[in-house]
């Protein structure tokens, strides 16, 4: 290659950021005692029953393929899993795709309905990987910033004035990755009118769906109007803490699916056979267990953010998920700066706001998906940085 390999490169996956994440999550796993609030997974491990169920089918031989679409009992199970949960219905012949994680279900979702120059609204602060995403699939990210003022809730007038004649799509995410924000029956209702208004598609990504605490989750494919409207993602990993199986699922309008099936086959054939197996167990006899660490992530989620507001970091109370988003502002540092004097003075990992849009600068997320024990630490820690930051700031 006479001029470099840079030259051969696409335009969009050198203009492609690394996720911001992995440079602290990388740094922290070089240094010993380091207490981790940064990584976005459950610290349950998947239930046995879910294991060994996932064990006897490699035993008895499950290894080939399944049909691309997933196997049709374990989506049958999804189908019963979203109308008794979630009141919505979904033909598991022809309307939902079991994926590899939820990530490849967003990205299916994009590809499929995005052309160059579209535009899709990304409510921020949003997951990392939501943005490339719209851009590898031809489309223009467009940034909604939420407010701290009202818990970083979305609102039917701030999509409103961020569309253009160029809108196709938005994607919200509740509860919404970093800031832990749910969203009311009410506020989708709301959110819904604007939506049929301008005649858009919504990419729903309700993967942290188990994991609300204060008001009954609403699937936004069951508000009136939206059904024909939504792409439903969601997924195995949050819920029922199995991230590293990879293992998530769509569910949309058959036409949408059998669209997104056509990608899906040619980039991934089908999700691990074995794996389905351990899903359909999860859905049927593990829910007992999806109760229980909901309730264990509710006591830390008070805690945390009762410690968090009490050592001077304001704190709204995250309805969802298994974050909180406070803000740093009053150290004085910027979120990178917060992030990374944290790590190196007192061995606490978390993730920069920035991380998730320019509107999460000025906060930090952090993961309570962790023992009570290395909260009650971490904090310690945290209280210890704080009090000599802002100290330095008063001076």
């Amino acid at each position: 290659m006479t001029n470099g390999v840079s030259n051969y490169l696409s335009y969009t996956a050198k203009e492609l950021k690394p996720s911001p994440i992995r440079k602290f999550f990388d740094l922290a796993a070089s240094m010993e005692g380091v207490i981790s609030l940064g990584v976005g997974e459950p610290d349950f491990i998947t239930p046995w029953n879910v294991r060994e169920a996932t064990i006897l089918s490699i035993e008895q031989g499950f290894t080939s393929y399944t049909a691309n679409a997933g196997l049709l009992e374990l989506r049958e199970e999804i189908s019963a899993y979203l109308q008794r949960g979630f009141n919505v219905d979904y033909n598991p012949v022809n309307q939902i795709i079991v994926t590899v994680g939820a990530s490849e279900a967003i990205d299916l979702a994009f590809r499929a309905i995005v052309n160059p120059g579209d535009e899709v609204l990304i409510v921020e602060p949003s997951f990392v990987s939501y943005a490339p995403l719209v851009a590898l699939a031809g489309g223009t990210p467009i940034p909604v910033s939420t407010s701290p003022a009202n818990g970083f809730k979305i609102t039917a007038e701030q999509i409103e004035a961020a569309i253009t004649e160029k809108t196709k799509a938005i994607l919200i995410c509740s509860p919404n990755n970093p800031t832990g924000t749910a969203l009311t029956r009410k506020e989708l209702e709301e959110i819904a009118r604007t939506v049929e208004k301008h005649d858009l598609i919504v990419v729903m990504d309700e993967i942290y769906a188990e994991l609300t605490y204060d008001e009954e989750f609403t699937s936004f494919a069951a508000i009136d109007g939206m059904y024909d409207r939504t792409i439903l993602i969601n997924g195995f990993s949050k819920g029922f803490a199995m991230t590293g199986w990879r293992l998530g699922f769509l569910a949309a309008p058959a036409e949408f699916v059998g669209h997104m099936l056509k990608i899906h086959q040619y980039t991934t054939m089908c999700a691990p056979h074995m794996l389905q197996h351990g899903a359909i167990e999860a859905l049927r006899n593990s829910y007992h267990e999806v109760e229980s660490m909901r309730n264990s992530y509710r006591r830390r989620r008070n805690y945390v953010v009762d410690t968090l507001n009490n050592i001077g970091l304001d704190c709204h109370v995250p309805g969802g998920a298994f974050y909180v988003f406070p803000s740093i502002k009053a150290t004085g540092l910027s979120s990178e700066q917060f992030a990374e004097k944290l790590l190196m003075e007192e061995k606490v990992a978390v993730v920069p706001g920035n991380a998730f849009g320019e509107s999460g600068e000025g906060y930090i997320r952090c993961s309570y998906a962790t023992s009570m024990e290395q909260l009650q630490e971490a904090l310690k820690r945290m209280q210890r940085f704080v009090e000599r930051r802002v100290g330095a700031v008063v001076k």
